[in-house]
Order: structure tokens, then sequence, then C-alpha cells
């Protein structure tokens, strides 16, 4: 994903979507960022207003957290691979990080699972959890800041990438468990920061250095951005998480007041912002991988000179319609077109001349065809052919003489013909209903033949085969 790692001026754009040079996708994070703050701002007054205890928003609003900090890291994991960028896999583990301690802070909690939490907690082991979490995450913010346009940041080979990412999952469930031990049965070693479901004196020094942690993280990646969806999304974050902070430990009183519920849908916010971004880019690539897909199909089908279909999309289709011919007994048509003189013509004119007489032979057969589904594809060189379904050997001599004409309309100077002073085209006409053999290479070379016998009679005119294959039985 270019936008999250050092692009190089040779480098294409991978994920073109976190490169974003709308006003609006420029506008909207800091537009909710000043919301952000200015609801923070409002909420601060009330935030110690006591309110009825709902231990079941934890488990519901954690829950929540934690399925969209796993989808997240997930779709930066991939993201790393496909880009070889250690940065975003710096940042993916910043998000396994929130939802693998977020999950052991739910269990912990007082009242949930147990009176006193699970995992062997304490009065003070959610708290910590909880500060754990609150400062890790910046951190990580930290290291994919500066990471992502230094030397070290791209990975070469599928070995390497998938020994980082199996090292970075390794090490942050082992710092997210490591931590959650320290706060559980190392508990006596930390500062008390709870007294029942209010804060001690402690607690503001320890927020404070939570909340600095978020600020530098901020400050950094402020420094380090570039015009990058992804980096300014990852700012709005930032700023959620230290609301986030503020309402539910600095200017809150404790647990179940209003600073301790707002501060937490601030979180589950901020988990949301980058998850939604990654969803509408990936829509977005979805999007464009299906229009390339459409277009390699379009350019391995089309001759690239004149747009007409080229021999193998030729052959796809005259397989198919002699099934379809088969199938309904009805009958195919196959026009064999020659450029009369065509390489006297590119010796007299020029490549340049020749190439544009191609152009406009194509055009023109194409004006001739009868309907959407009859086929015009250059066959190779000076030649085309035409696949007729449902039409005879009458109507097919019909639209080979409206073809012939066409071209002839067209007043082409060709000055080393035999047959005219202009371009002219010589048609060969074959038809069949199908037969059980090889009825493709009958039916091109009963066309072939006709072909030939339009040249040999004079050119510029069209013959028809005297056979006409038909189903066996």
């Amino acid at each position: 994903m270019p936008s999250l790692t050092a692009r190089r001026a040779d480098q294409p754009t991978v994920f073109p979507q976190t490169e974003s040079t709308s006003p609006h996708a420029r506008a909207l994070p800091a537009v909710i960022a000043v919301f952000s703050l200015l609801v923070l701002f409002a909420v601060v007054p009330f935030a110690k207003r006591h309110l009825p205890p709902v231990p079941a928003f934890i488990p519901v609003y954690e829950a929540a957290l934690v399925v969209n900090d796993l989808i997240t890291a997930v779709l930066l994991f991939g993201q790393c691979v496909i880009a070889r960028s250690r940065a975003i896999g710096v940042l993916a583990s910043g998000y396994l990080y929130t939802a693998a301690i977020a999950l052991l802070h739910m269990l912990s909690f007082p009242g949930l699972f147990s009176a006193a939490g699970l995992l062997g907690a304490g009065p003070q082991s959610t708290a910590w959890i909880y500060m754990f979490w609150h400062a890790g995450f910046p951190l990580f913010v930290i290291a994919y800041a500066l990471l992502k346009d230094g030397k070290r940041d791209r990975m070469s080979g599928k070995s390497v990438r998938v020994r980082w990412l199996l090292f970075c999952i390794g090490t942050v469930l082992a710092a997210a468990g490591g931590l959650a031990l320290l706060a559980t049965a190392g508990e006596h070693l930390l500062p008390q920061i709870m007294r029942g479901n209010g804060y001690t004196p402690q607690m503001m020094s320890v927020v404070g250095m939570t909340w600095g942690m978020c600020l530098v993280a901020l400050a950094v990646l402020w420094r380090k951005r570039r015009d990058s969806t992804v980096d300014r999304w990852l700012m709005v974050v930032l700023c959620v998480w230290i609301c986030d902070i503020a309402l539910s430990a600095v200017f809150n009183a404790g647990r179940y007041d209003l600073g301790f519920y707002a501060g937490r849908i601030y979180g589950l916010l901020a988990a949301s912002f980058v998850l939604l971004l990654l969803l509408v880019e990936n829509y977005f690539l979805q999007s464009r991988l299906a229009a390339a897909l459409e277009e390699l199909k379009r350019l391995a089908t089309t001759d690239p000179l004149t747009g007409a279909a080229n021999r193998r999309a030729f052959d796809a289709a005259l397989a198919a319609r002699l099934q379809r011919a088969k199938h309904d007994r009805s009958p195919l048509s196959l026009l064999m077109i020659d450029i009369d003189h065509f390489k006297a013509f590119n010796d007299r004119y020029g490549h340049l001349e020749g190439d544009r007489c191609l152009v406009r032979v194509a055009e023109s057969l194409n004006d001739a065809a009868r309907h959407g589904h009859d086929l015009v594809a250059r066959y190779g060189g000076e030649e085309f052919a035409v696949l007729l379904p449902q039409t005879d050997t009458s109507a097919a001599a019909s639209v080979a003489q409206r073809m012939c004409d066409a071209v002839a309309a067209m007043a082409i100077p060709n000055a080393g013909s035999t047959a005219a002073l202009h371009v002219t085209i010589s048609v060969g006409v074959a038809s069949c209903i199908d037969d059980a053999g090889d009825s493709s290479h009958a039916l091109v070379r009963a066309a072939d033949t006709a072909l030939y016998a339009a040249k040999a009679a004079g050119r510029g005119r069209v013959e028809r085969t005297a056979s006409v294959e038909t189903i066996a039985g």
C-alpha cells in the first residue's frame, strides 16, 4: 500500500485510494477532529455526573472494539504483505495489540464474569490494563511514522515477509499477555490508582503520562505525515483517543459516570475510523480491479491497430457460434476478406498509410455489418474475417457485396493495384449448419477457397463456395 510506505518515483501506486487529492477527503478528517474536541469541551463540565451502573455496557462495547481492531489488523497485515512494508506491519501490530489487550481488559473487569474479575485480577488490575492499552497504541503509531519513510521500510522476499509477520504477531501477543500478567499477578508492584470505583491521587500522574504519549504520537505523525488518507485518519484516531482518555480517566470521577460512558464511546469511534477507511478502499480497489480485468479481457481479444476482434477472439467466437448453430439447427456464414494488392499499397505509400488504410477498412466493415452479433475480426495481416450467425449463403453474399461497395466508396488511392485505382477487397463466402466433425476448419477452408476464387476472377468481388455442410443425421 504505497500510501502507507515511502513511494518512489519509479514505483506505481498499488493502493490509490490512500493517495487522496480531493479537498473534501482532506477536509473531512479535520472536521471530525474539531467536532470531537467541541464535544469534549461540551461534556467535560458534566463528566463527573454519576449515572446508573450498566455492567453489560462493558462487554458490548469491548466486544465491538475487539472485532473492529481485529478486522483492521487483518486488512493491514494483508497490505503489509502486498506492499512489503514494515511500517504497515507495525501499524497492523498496533491494532492487534489493542484487540488483544481490550479482550484482557474486559475479562478482568470487576463485576462482569466474577466479582473481582477473571485472570486473577485485583482491584487495580483493570485500570492498569486500561493504561497499558492506551499508552501502547501510540507507541505503535510512533514506530509506524518513523519507519514509513525510511530505507528499512521495504522488505524483500516472501520468506522475509512471513517471518516479519510471525515476529510481529508473536511479539504483540506476548507483550499484551505480559502486561496483563503484570497488572494481575504483579499488581502489588504497581502504584495504587483505584479506590473502589474512584481514583486515587496517583491516577493523575499515570494518566498524564498516558495522555502525553498520545500527544507525542500525534506530534510525530504530524511531522512525518505525507498526503496520505491513512495518515490523516490516524491523526483523527489519536485526537479521539485523547478525548477518550480525558473523559474516561482525567475529567471524570470514576467508573459509571458520564465521562466513563462518553469516553468509551469515543474509543469505539476511534477504532472504527481506519477500519471504515480500509473497507471503503477495498471497495474502490475491487471496482478498479474489475474494470482492469475487463480492460485486460478487451485487450486480449482486440486487435490494437484496427480495434476489430483479434484472431484469438475470432477462434473462440467461431467455436461458440458453431455450437449454437448446431443446437438451433440454424445457418452460420463466414466471410474471408483480403485487401487487394495491399503489399503494393505499402510499398508505394508507406507503412503509416498502410496502417491508416487497415483502420479505415475495419471501420467500413463494421459499419456494413447488419447487427450486433456479427463479428468483424482481423484474421492476420491485411485479411479480415466476418462471422454472420443465422445467415444463409445468399444473405451472407449480400452483406459481402455491401462491404465491397463500402470499401470502394471510400476511394482510397491505390495506384499499385491491377483491380482498380482505389483500394478494393475480395471476399469469399461460405456457410454451414454445422456437422458432427471438424466443422470450424471446414468452414474456414471453404471460405478461403471462395476468397482465392474471387482473387483469381480479378479481385474486388465476392465469390461463394459451392458446398454447404449440414448436420449429420
